[in-house]
């Protein structure tokens, strides 16, 4: 498996979520209803955080947004980062109240004094800051500035890096994020040259579930493959939960990190003689109560490779003992059973109908039997 040299950067800390380094890239999602509405945005968070979520934004529009805060965190475990916008003064008050880290957005808070207020103010709470661009916001193009959205927005962040820096201020993270693929990549490869503060991946306003996910997954998947990118967060017009589902199936697999057994299954055709979607799908479920069973090694140049275990659920015999050869486990189904393999070498046969509790019996078997640093 080739090895992704992750780019180096800078480390900070979102609350307990230490991001850059060596550190594993973070998933992060937004709480899609008013902060204030304090019952509904704890819900949403104990929602990400079962579904894999390690640090959640929510937007503050208002002092109410920003005092909800205080009550979220009493009653909430992830980090929180304020988002901040229009309003230099919202900001201080989502540090007061608690916020784990404050995104501004330099295409509407740009007064130096301003910026230096909420810089005071987090360098006092030690908290970090996200300079979060959006090809949708940017500041005025000067008559001598570049054209392209993408050296728009990585010469406004630079800049207001630059100006963190003169005021001392160290604990950043960047965004450069556009609502198109091309764009998105041109500004943080460009970025990713210029600083070593780590990255907030993603693409703003994808769109839908299947659309959103496939326009996210080469964007950010690229890059992630490029050794760049600390935390992401794929944008979607969805459920927030969604979201953290698609990081999640991006982070796995571009092979940046294991979150449990990957299922390797064919798409079936003529050939298959048992109901493989079926089968695939109540193992995909049942495998959500299994304890992650993906090891990390880390190598020299902080080289990261993953080894997550892998299952292959084959619908007949033409691919299947190949692709089970290549996996921790397998089946090859035919008609009403399928032969059972393990490290490519046949076991036993299996009826349709255990498929998938013989499978999780084994995976609990292996599991049992090895730590998690100890595959090479």
């Amino acid at each position: 498996m080739i090895k992704i040299v992750r780019r180096k950067t800078k480390v900070i800390k979102i609350g307990r979520v230490a991001i850059g380094g060596d550190n594993p890239v973070a998933i992060q999602s937004m709480v899609k209803c008013k902060t204030s509405q304090v019952a509904g945005a704890v819900k949403q968070i104990k929602e990400l955080a079962s579904a894999g979520c390690e640090i959640v934004r929510v937007a503050v529009k208002d002092s109410d947004d920003a005092r909800a805060i205080q009550k979220i965190k009493e009653r909430a475990t992830l980090p929180l980062v304020a988002d901040i916008h229009f309003d230099w003064r919202l900001g201080l008050e989502a540090i007061e109240a608690g916020a784990d880290k404050i995104r501004l957005n330099p295409g509407n808070i740009y007064k130096r004094e301003e910026i230096l207020s909420i810089v005071e103010a987090a360098r006092k709470k030690r908290i970090p800051i996200r300079v979060g661009l959006n090809s949708g916001s940017l500041p005025p193009r000067k008559s001598s500035g570049p054209k392209e959205i993408s050296d728009r927005m990585v010469e406004a962040a630079m800049g207001y890096i630059r100006q963190l820096e003169e005021f001392d201020f160290f604990d950043i993270c960047v965004s450069v994020k556009a609502s198109n693929i091309p764009d998105t990549l041109a500004a943080y490869r460009k970025i990713a040259t210029l600083c070593e503060y780590p990255l907030h991946l993603g693409v703003t306003a994808t769109g839908t579930l299947y659309a959103g996910a496939v326009k996210s997954a080469i964007a950010i998947g690229a890059l992630l493959l490029d050794g760049i990118g600390d935390t992401i967060r794929i944008s979607l017009t969805e459920k927030p939960q969604a979201e953290v589902k698609a990081a999640k199936c991006i982070l796995e697999a571009a092979g940046i990190r294991s979150f449990g057994p990957e299922i390797i299954s064919c798409p079936t055709c003529g050939r298959c003689e048992t109901d493989l979607v079926k089968i695939v799908k109540k193992l995909e479920h049942k495998l959500l109560t299994v304890p992650a069973a993906g090891w990390s090694a880390r190598g020299g140049n902080n080289q990261l490779s993953t080894r997550p275990m892998t299952l292959a659920v084959m619908g007949c015999v033409v691919n299947g003992p190949g692709e089970a050869a290549q996996a921790d486990l397998g089946i090859a189904f035919g008609k009403g059973s399928g032969l059972l393999f393990k490290k490519g070498k046949p076991v036993r046969k299996v009826s349709s109908a255990d498929a998938c509790d013989t499978l999780l019996k084994e995976i609990t078997s292996i599991c049992s039997g090895r730590k998690r640093s100890s595959l090479p």
